[in-house]
Parts: structure tokens; sequence; C-alpha cells
């Protein structure tokens, strides 16, 4: 008998004995991913629809639901009311979301602050369902409404649903496609980390942000459309098309880096963040919406005495081609369009992009890696850093300038202009201030495979920035 016969006798034997079966190693990485995204994101038309049709077809899947969002008093709330001895704005099913108050105190000298604050502790799914078309990676996205969006459908991913909706605790319909990324063995997992929502305005919120692969011939139905990454590209340099959900799960695809020096290495910029964590005095402490200081409720919304920063407003809805066809709810609705940026530097030829520590009193991390500017002029006074040099920049310096709507389940109209500015080693040197750091898009790509290291507003400008062929080659 041969060794090897002797061996496999062995292996075979012993796993009838109930020891280990055979196993067989699998490469770490699959190496292939980077290059069939690459070849998605060169391919500027898909299978399925024409780039240039897809505002059309949006507006015609609006036609064919019926969509309406009216603002209404706190007491036309069905399900919802303040309740008593706290004042928070609670559903009566003690599910779904709540909106409290929350005490911060930043430590040292600076001054804090109370604010209402969105409370769901639950963890959401947003899900991009791939497969490859004509040996082409496409992505499942969906025309979707709600009820905070700006022209209110937009293009989201196949999924996405907090906990309550696709366990359906509202008892509405199933939410579609939701088996494909809580049934383990259903596709392959491209990327799936846990990222952080906005930290201005909800309390340590998360999602899993997820792509997952398939083999299997998907039909999608009259709301979904197969779009490669190429039209995807290109559509998100379209005002309010491409919603934030959807910018936040492309921000993790991994793509390849074809750069392997930086200003850092990739070690100095984890232990940068990791010890600005570890020193960081941020604390936060969720107090009755009724005791928060300097803001004050009237019959339709919640706003702050100085009349800035946003309001808590409340909406009934009626949707089409929703799990649930009609319903009302509180929305926090910002005051002024938002702007968040990243400035650019090429040093020896590389890309390099301004991030900047922020820590922000929602976030479950201490902190984390946001633009280099995140503010709304309007309410942020004094300026920040850098903020005269993105909105006076001279249009051969700007790469990138579209305006993009936030999370539209919870936010009315809240709009964010996105900027990618390239400037000049005088205007932002080598050697930033303290609290920025010099980056790669490659080392980006890198920390939000981890999740809760980089906020929304850096994963926003990290999927345009990769939308870019010529800054991302």
């Amino acid at each position: 008998m041969s060794a090897a016969v002797w061996a496999d006798t062995r292996v075979r034997a012993g796993a009838a004995r109930g020891f280990d079966a055979p196993v067989v190693l699998r490469p770490r990485h699959d190496v292939s991913v980077a290059e069939r995204l690459a070849r998605s994101a060169a391919a500027p038309e898909g299978a399925a629809i024409a780039t240039e049709d897809v505002a059309g077809w949006l507006a015609e899947r609006a036609r064919a639901h019926p969509f309406e969002v009216t603002r209404i008093p706190f007491d036309a709330l069905e399900g919802w009311g303040f309740e008593e001895g706290t004042g928070n704005l609670v559903h009566r099913s003690g599910r779904f979301f709540t909106v409290e108050g929350l005490d911060v105190s930043p430590g040292g000298a600076a001054p804090g602050w109370q604010q209402p604050v969105i409370v769901q502790p639950e963890v959401g799914i947003l899900g991009l369902l791939c497969r490859e078309i004509d040996g082409v990676a496409h992505f499942l996205l969906q025309a979707k409404m709600e009820p905070g969006n700006v022209h209110l459908l937009q293009l989201s991913p196949t999924v996405q649903a907090t906990h309550s909706n696709y366990t359906r605790v509202h008892r509405g319909g199933r939410v579609r496609y939701v088996e494909y990324f809580t049934d383990p063995g259903r596709g392959r997992v491209v990327t799936d980390a846990l990222q952080s929502e906005h930290g201005s305005w909800f309390l340590r919120k998360a999602n899993r942000n997820m792509v997952v692969e398939v083999h299997e011939d998907v039909e999608p139905h009259e709301d979904f459309r197969w779009l490669t990454l190429g039209q995807i590209h290109r559509l998100l340099r379209r005002d309010h098309l491409v919603n934030m959900d959807t910018r936040t799960v492309l921000s993790c695809l991994p793509f390849a880096d074809p750069h392997t020096g930086a200003l850092h290495r990739d070690a100095e910029v984890l232990s940068w963040i990791t010890g600005r964590r570890a020193a960081h005095r941020l604390r936060s402490r969720r107090i009755p919406l009724a005791a928060v200081a300097g803001w004050h409720r009237s019959a339709d919304r919640i706003e702050h005495s100085g009349g800035g920063h946003f309001q808590v407003a409340a909406v009934a809805v009626r949707a089409g081609n929703r799990e649930v066809g009609r319903w009302s709810q509180p929305l926090f609705a910002p005051v002024g369009t938002g702007v968040t940026a990243f400035v650019l530097r090429r040093f020896d030829g590389v890309a390099h992009v301004l991030v900047r520590e922020r820590p922000e009193g929602g976030h479950g991390a201490a902190l984390e890696f946001g633009p280099t500017v995140q503010c709304t002029p309007r309410a942020h006074r004094p300026p920040p850093a850098f903020l005269d040099l993105v909105l006076g920049a001279a249009p051969e310096r700007i790469r990138y300038d579209t305006e993009h709507s936030e999370e539209g389940g919870r936010f009315l109209a809240a709009r964010t202009r996105c900027l990618i500015v390239e400037a000049t080693g005088e205007e932002a040197p080598a050697r930033p201030p303290a609290g920025f750091r010099w980056v790669t898009p490659g080392q980006l790509t890198t920390l939000v495979q981890h999740g809760h290291c980089l906020n929304v507003q850096a994963r926003t400008l990290l999927a345009c920035l990769n939308s870019l062929e010529e800054e991302s080659s």
C-alpha cells in the first residue's frame, strides 16, 4: 500500500470514528474580487438598463405608486406620543426608535451641550446583491421611497431595512431579497462590516454594510434594476439620485490599491486613531427630552432657541410600494445645507486626502475619521478650518461637486454638498494642523473594512472618490 493511499485510509477511518474530517484550506483573500470590481467600474453601460434611462425609470416608478409626505402637528401622530415624566417621544409598541435627550461633555475646557437624539438600539442591514451578467459584475439597486428623501425616490441598496422591518414588527410585507443577507450559504460574502450612522443625530446606531455575490439567476422585481459599478459611479454625479445607504455600502467594496507608498504607513495611521481614542474624553449620557436645555417644543416642532442646528418634526406618509402603505413618524429636519469635503493633494504622484478626527456625541467609538470639512456653514461659528478653501476653490480645482441627501428614513430633506477639492502645498501643508492626517484612498479602503473607523460622511466621500477614474487609478 502506497503512503498516500495509507494516509487516505487513515483519514477515512478516523472520520468514521468521529475524528476530524479532511479539510481543504482556501486562500484567505480572493484576488479576483478586486479585478472583477475594476471591470465593473470600467463598464459605463450594463445589460439591464441604459444609464441615461435610470432617471426615467425612477420617474416611472414614482408614477406607478402613490407617494405623499405631509408635515403634521405632534398630536396628529398615530401611535406616537410624548412619554409622561420624561417627555421622550416614543411609539406605543415600545419598538422602532425613540427621541430622547443627550448630554455631551467633551472634557477639559471645551463646553458641553445638550440636544435631542434618536435612540434605536438595533442593527439594520444595508445589503447589495451582486452577480455577473455577461461576464461583468452587476449590483441590484432598488427604487425606494423614503419620507425624508429629496424627490422621495432614490436608488437604495437591494436591502435597506432595520431589524424591526425585516422581522416584520410592523406586520407589513416581507423585505424582498433579505434572505440572501440573513441566511448563510445563499451567496458568497464580498464585504460585511458594522458601520456607524450619523453620530450627531443617532445614539450609537449601526448597520451591517454587506455585499453578497450570487451565481443563480435572480429575477428583479419591477422596483429593482441590475447596474454595473460604472453606471452607479456616473449616477453618483447627479444630485439626490443615489441614496446615503447605497453610498456607504459602496465605500466598503475592496478595490485594489495601485499604490504601495504613502506619507504614513498603515500601522502609523491605525496607531494615530487608536491613540486618539484612548486619550479622548468625550462622554455622552441619555437624559429626558423634557430636560434638554436650550430647546423648546411647540405644536409641530422641537427646535433650538437660537434657531439653528435642526428641528424635530412630524410627518404623515403614504407610500404604495413599502412594506406598510401608510404611517406617521418623527423626523429630524436640519436647518441649512451641510458641506462635507475632502481636500486632496498629490505627494510624489500619489493622491492623498486630508481626514480629521471627529468625536461625535452619538458614536459608539470615542471618535472616527471624518472628512476635512464637515459642517453646516449657517450654524457653524466660527467656520472650521479649510471651509474657505473648499467653498472658494476655482472650478479647475474641483474634482467632485454634487448635492446628496442624507438618510431619508429619519431625516427630512437633509441636503449635503459633497466636494473633493485639490489643493496646493501652500493651502494644505504636508504637516497639517493638529487633528488632521493625510491618507491615501487605498488606506481608507483598508480602514473601512474594519468598521467604526470612518464616519458616514467620510464613507460617502470615499464612494465618490472611487467613482473618479483619475483619482482611483
